[in-house]
C-alpha cells in the first residue's frame, strides 16, 4: 500500500483543480439569473453538496443556460 507522502503530488493538483472548479461554478451561478432546470438555490447546492466534480459538472452539463 503506497505511503500518504507518495501520493501527494497526485492529491494537492487535484484537489486545487477542484476547488477552482467549484468556485467558478459558483460565481457563475450567483452571475446568472437564467438556468435550463432548476434555481439558483438548487444549482448552488448541487454544486456545494456534490463538490466532488460531479456538482459543477452536473451544473454545466444540464443547468447552465447558453448564451
Amino acid at each position: 500500500m503506497p505511503d500518504i507522502k507518495e501520493m501527494l503530488p497526485f492529491f494537492i493538483p487535484l484537489a486545487i483543480v477542484q476547488i477552482l472548479l467549484l468556485a467558478y461554478t459558483l460565481y457563475h451561478i450567483f452571475t446568472h439569473s437564467t438556468y435550463k432546470r432548476g434555481s439558483r438555490r438548487m444549482w448552488a447546492l448541487v454544486a456545494v453538496l456534490g463538490m466532488q466534480f460531479i456538482g459543477p459538472i452536473l451544473y454545466f452539463l444540464l443547468g447552465k443556460e447558453d448564451a
